[in-house]
């Protein structure tokens, strides 16, 4: 039996090595600042949470083993029902971690807004005035990903690339379903949503080639949707795109539409032009010709909708009886009007009907 139970523990330990050995910890050893950053409040908050789970589990221990029902050394004290002290550590410790994690989590979240853009590229160097972010446009299809880039007129599919210590401003949008834009080593997660334009700063401060892909279930080529992002330095970005275009591929409107279908597993796609102004038509969902954009068709029913409220209320027909020309006096109620003048008492009954 000894043996047996031996044997039984290596398994389970060999077991759980493997496991282990299939986790990715890009996570927790990220190459951009922002990521960084956010790895940091996951060490703290997780430090702050277990300064009460790990001396409640080893308390639950001590006092299962103390006070086992074969230690007859242990105190027995059945009217023992309140300590000071103890209320004090049991009530105390949790507020005041709670009050350490509001303040973390508040910090957090207003330094690492994804719209705001980022104050430095690293621990002690702020990002310098005159340096422009890169301009990234973002378009989740079904099941790729289109990268734009303005500043250069090019594109690519399934491929991104940035300069190292250069900040990065993405622009994102979907062409139908909503999907999740990650890059772990990079950033946090952001989603992308038909009709609608998010946000995303970044930086990335380590060259390398990386993994990102799409963290929201979209169909049946979601497990196939993912890309290669490349770190490099200012003269591998430069080469890189120049690399883009001489690939002479243009990326029309009607290339877009074509693009648009869904398609699994594509491979990189390169393109040396961009017809203007395509990523606004995408978000507005009127790549098509003679499609009118989202933003238009809003307008058009807001501005309707204003129109509604503002026109007047309809005017009740004047009855004759009340019409009466400038400086003449009112008319008389017409349930006291005399008919005498025409020969008929005012109070005179109607004329009977002849009988048949």
């Amino acid at each position: 039996m000894p043996k047996l139970s031996r044997i039984v523990r290596l398994s389970a330990a060999t077991a759980v090595l493997l496991l282990l050995g299939g986790c990715n910890w890009v996570v927790m050893n990220p190459m951009g600042d922002v990521a960084v950053q956010q790895r940091n409040l996951v060490v703290i908050a997780t430090v702050l949470m277990l300064l009460i789970v790990v001396p409640v589990l080893a308390l639950v221990g001590l006092f299962a083993w103390r006070y086992r029902a074969s230690n007859q050394e242990a105190r027995y004290e059945p009217d023992w029902d309140h300590s000071t002290e103890l209320e004090l550590v049991i009530w105390a410790a949790p507020l005041l971690i709670i009050i350490c994690l509001g303040a973390v989590t508040w910090t957090g979240t207003h330094l690492l807004d994804p719209y705001r853009p980022i104050e430095r590229i690293a621990p002690g160097r702020k990002v310098a005035p005159n340096v422009k972010p890169l301009e990234v446009q973002v378009v989740s299809l079904d099941w790729k990903w289109l990268f734009i880039y303005p500043e250069y007129g090019i594109a690519t599919v399934n491929e991104l690339a940035a300069p190292v210590d250069r900040p990065i401003m993405f622009r994102l949008t979907s062409s139908s379903v909503m999907n999740a834009f990650y890059v772990p080593t990079l950033a946090g997660m952001i989603y992308t949503m038909p009709s609608m334009e998010t946000k995303l700063h970044a930086v990335i401060n380590k060259a390398g080639d990386y993994e990102g892909f799409s963290s929201n279930y979209s169909g049946a080529g979601f497990s196939g949707m993912r890309f290669r992002f490349h770190g490099l330095s200012d003269a591998d970005f430069a080469a890189w795109v120049a690399r883009n275009k001489a690939a002479g591929g243009e990326l029309s409107r009607a290339r877009y539409l074509q693009l648009e279908k869904p398609t699994e597993k594509v491979p990189v796609m390169r393109f040396a032009t961009v017809a203007p102004g395509l990523f606004d038509a995408a978000v507005g969902q009127c790549v098509k010709p003679d499609t009118p954009c989202m933003a238009d068709i809003m307008m058009k029913d807001a501005g309707m909708a204003g129109m509604s409220h503002m026109s007047p209320p309809a005017k009740e027909p004047e009855s004759p009886l009340t019409t009466a020309a400038p400086g003449s006096p009112p008319p008389a109620d017409p349930a006291h009007v005399d008919h005498r003048s025409h020969g008929t008492p005012s109070h005179a009954a109607p004329p009977k009907q002849p009988a048949l």
